[in-house]
């Protein structure tokens, strides 16, 4: 049978943390849904990052409901053993070994959840959960919502208020422990490794297809079980298109391959990007434009520290980006009026970041007071400033059009200012022109 394998006190104690976030509330969880991905065969099962973060839990068809500081403070509805049905899917925890092994305090069959639920709402207040999130359970929640109405009485206070319990979960969820950063720093050397795999490998005539397969090879064989995204892997032009998604194409001599990719080691994901010529030379025109990209992306990953402000930072990036937009002749005109009238967005149509955890686009707040936030120590960034001319730009010089350039690591903030957690995957122009096609 499969087994939990964490300390359950990390567990445990995100669960205590909520004590500081509600009173007298529920906090309802539940497991995501599965998905047919054709006729009869489904996706693969990925839990929903709340529910693990709070428990661990893996199977699907599960809810939490948890209530700080009342007994039982959590309780997980979970499927019931089925001997038959795990001959064809695998092992089922059930309600017993659930409650035995994973750190709840109460867990029951989901069959039975209206029955058990209505009492645990007693004496609650108002209840957090994320409606429209994943409809399998929106019914559920709201025939629940109408019992508790129905056994409160006409009290003259109606249904419980529901406030969104992504966003209480974000917040605890921005800030990462010890335990949390050490994940992610074997996500980001799992991934880091798999870059330098796939630019040994690269060469003219590849298929892009074989680099996303290389890098999944490469991050398994290091203990991740998934990508933590769909890879991009985009050849040539293709880097314009930010979420390139065919991976297809094959990979020409002379152009470059833009590379965004990620393991996800123990649920927690990496977030890299890198750009290398596939011939293994930059160009004259590739390499200055290239470098000008480094040299900002680098200062911009130097900023990083506690206290500084996010909008701070991404005016910084549009600062710089602006100057190289200037300096190719891209763009024309005066720098105030280019970024006051956003036209620097036509060639860095994206922001130059997001937290980064147990989901690539992590949950928290980018706002604080309506104002945007500050860095705090123990959160996860990304820096991940990009270039990108589409290729039948005719106002773009001739050389420019369909390079796409994207740089992007994965920066802890410490104490004291940061940590970058994807150092070992290659950037600078000597080291990738001396790893390219050496393998």
């Amino acid at each position: 049978m499969r087994k939990f394998e964490y300390d359950k006190e990390i567990f445990f104690d995100r669960q205590k943390a909520l004590r500081g976030f509600v009173e007298d509330a529920a906090i309802v969880i539940p497991a995501h849904s599965e998905y047919i991905r054709n006729h009869d065969v489904q996706h693969s099962y990925r839990q929903d990052s709340n529910l693990f973060y709070l428990t661990g839990f893996e199977e699907p068809e599960a809810v939490l409901v948890l209530r700080p500081g009342k007994d039982p403070e959590s309780v997980l509805f979970v499927r019931k053993k089925d001997m038959a049905k795990e001959i064809w899917d695998g092992f089922r925890f059930g309600p017993q070994l659930t409650e035995q092994q994973f750190p709840v305090d109460k867990a029951y069959l989901i069959d039975d959840f209206q029955d058990q639920a209505i009492s645990l709402f007693e004496g609650v207040e108002a209840v957090y959960y994320s409606q429209f999130r994943d409809s399998w359970f929106d019914e559920e929640f709201k025939k629940l919502m109408l019992n508790v109405k129905t056994r409160r009485g006409r009290n003259g206070k109606g249904v419980l208020p529901v406030k969104d319990a992504y966003l209480l979960l974000g917040e605890l969820r921005v800030r990462k422990s010890k335990f949390e950063i050490d994940q992610m720093q074997k996500a980001a050397t799992a991934s880091s490794m798999a870059f330098q795999e796939m630019m040994k490998q690269t060469r003219p005539g590849m298929n892009e297809r074989e680099l996303h397969g290389l890098f999944i090879h490469e991050v398994m064989k290091r203990g991740c079980g998934r990508e933590g995204y769909g890879t991009i892997v985009a050849g040539g032009a293709n880097a314009c298109t930010l979420h390139y998604v065919f991976n297809d194409q094959p990979l020409n001599e002379g152009e470059m391959v833009l590379v965004d990719a990620g393991g996800e080691y123990q649920y927690y994901s990496a977030d890299i990007t890198r750009t290398w010529p596939i011939s293994g030379k930059f160009s004259e025109t590739q390499k200055r434009v290239y470098s000008k990209l480094l040299e900002a992306q680098k200062d911009l990953v130097a900023m990083v520290k506690p206290g500084l402000v996010i909008k701070a930072h991404m005016d910084e990036a549009i600062s710089r980006l602006t100057d190289i937009m200037l300096d190719e002749k891209l763009l024309k005109g005066e720098k105030a009026d280019i970024i006051e009238k956003q036209e620097y967005r036509k060639y860095f149509p994206h922001g130059l970041g997001h937290y980064l955890g147990l989901d690539v686009h992590d949950a928290g707040p980018y706002l604080k007071g309506g104002n945007s936030r500050e860095l705090e120590a123990g959160m996860v960034v990304t820096v991940e400033p990009g270039i990108y001319v589409p290729h039948d730009d005719d106002s773009a010089p001739e050389e420019l059009r369909g390079l796409g350039i994207r740089i992007e690591d994965d920066v802890v903030v410490t104490e004291t200012g940061h940590h970058v957690l994807t150092y070992e995957a290659p950037k600078e122009v000597d080291e990738l022109e001396s790893i390219i096609g050496s393998a």
